[in-house]
């Protein structure tokens, strides 16, 4: 899978709308905010399964109730179409 040109980043952020695009396109981010720890961890483990089935992990931090991803493909140097999938995904589980 190769990288998306940044212009194809650019359009592809419709899909993803709630997604930040780096400044260089090779990476998307987001902030999750949930009521507690127990909601911000469940909403990670969901996410977890999905990426292990599919092999693409998430970068990702957690404190209490919050957790900031971000999405590359490093294999590919950069945005691929594994990342905005596992993105919709993860806007799913939110």
């Amino acid at each position: 899978m190769s990288a998306l040109s940044p212009e194809d980043a650019k359009s592809a952020m419709s899909r993803v709308p709630a997604w930040s695009l780096s400044d260089d396109a090779k990476a998307i981010e987001r902030s999750f905010k949930f009521t507690d720890f127990t909601a911000a961890f469940a909403f990670m483990s969901r996410v977890a399964l999905y990426a292990e089935k599919h092999d693409h992990h998430p970068e990702w931090f957690n404190v209490y109730n919050r957790v900031d991803i971000k999405l590359t493909t490093h294999d590919a140097g950069g945005l691929t179409e594994k990342d905005l999938s596992l993105a919709e995904l993860i806007d799913g589980a939110a």
